[in-house]
């Protein structure tokens, strides 16, 4: 997949192409059939499939008070969009002087001018532009003087609901993660460095990778059963996020204690699959009382990975990112 950022998008790219456009923070599977239409009209008009997206998130621009925790980071999203198969990812560098483009001139000047826009595909109710005043009826009207044709997707879901970025973030922060699974197609996932911490899984017999994560939506406290990626390896493990309760006096923290596996983690990349919650975060009187819950975790973990679905792991480490450019 070809990644335009920054002035590479303003400059003539294609003579011709397929184009959708909107934030896809987490790649959820509408997310991913609208990329499949796209690449299908593609191959249909022999022109290239073009995602077009905003980096950072529009509301953390205009108002940031009111922008929610992404799902996946930039890195992430790159990789999970170049799993689809489209040609190009064009990200345009979103600012509060973007944010005064009238529509008109972003469609002329950039989707049609720079990206040779022929085709567009773009999501039920999707808005764009200046004060959000671009919709379906502004592409109708730009589409014959500008030299393109427009679709717009219905709604995807299943089961009465429909897949959406707000509907998956709900299910996370609720800690439903068999549900969050189903709206984005794989496991969430946070990755990040394993760092030092307070080394108190160690004490127990447990010793944890303590991560440091760019991700911004997290599970709600508590332990679940995860699978982490690290290095090429698929490890099972118990994750605990939260600031243990049991030894006071420290801050939120995301630690995955790995089953099966011995030696330094530290300075080494993981990412942390969440596949289902066991229990939420207790005080417990005493470290032995811990140590006790610690080993229900640990086989109830065993339990639940036994008939995990390899094909919902979706590690999305840094490396899934630099293929996703080549």
């Amino acid at each position: 997949m070809r990644l335009l950022t920054g002035s590479d998008v303003l400059k003539k790219n294609f003579d011709g192409s397929i184009v959708t456009i909107g934030n896809f923070d987490g790649v959820h599977r509408g997310h991913a059939e609208l990329f499949r239409q796209v690449t299908a009209a593609g191959a249909k008009r022999g022109l290239p499939s073009v995602v077009v997206t905003f980096e950072p998130h529009p509301l953390a621009v205009l108002a940031p008070e009111t922008a929610p925790p992404l799902i996946t980071t930039f890195a992430q999203k790159i990789a999970l969009i170049a799993e689809t198969g489209v040609d190009c990812l064009a990200a345009i560098t979103f600012t509060p002087e973007f944010s005064r483009m009238p529509a008109e001139a972003f469609v002329r000047d950039i989707l049609v001018g720079f990206l040779g826009m022929r085709h567009i595909i773009i999501g039920h109710d999707y808005a764009f532009g200046k004060d959000r005043q671009g919709n379906q009826e502004t592409l109708e009207r730009l589409g014959s003087p500008c030299g393109f044709t427009l679709e717009d997707m219905d709604p995807v879901g299943e089961d009465g609901a429909v897949f959406s970025s707000s509907l998956a973030r709900r299910l996370i922060n609720s800690g439903d993660m068999p549900a969050a699974t189903a709206i984005l197609g794989r496991y969430h996932v946070i990755s990040g460095m394993v760092v030092h911490g307070r080394e108190i899984g160690h004490v127990l017999g447990f010793p944890t990778a303590n991560i440091s994560t760019k991700n911004e939506l997290f599970p709600p406290d508590g332990v679940y059963a995860v699978m982490v990626a690290m290095e090429g390896r698929l490890l099972q493990g118990a994750c605990s996020i939260g600031n243990n309760p049991t030894f006071e006096g420290g801050g939120r923290t995301i630690e995955v204690f790995l089953l099966d596996f011995s030696g330094r983690l530290y300075g080494r990349e993981l990412a942390i699959c969440f596949v289902e919650r066991l229990r939420g975060l207790a005080k417990f009187p005493d470290a032995g009382a811990l140590i006790t819950a610690i080993q229900q975790d640990v086989a109830t973990t065993g339990t639940v990975l036994a008939s995990v679905d390899q094909g919902l792991i979706k590690p999305l480490l840094s490396q899934d990112t630099e293929r996703s450019m080549t």
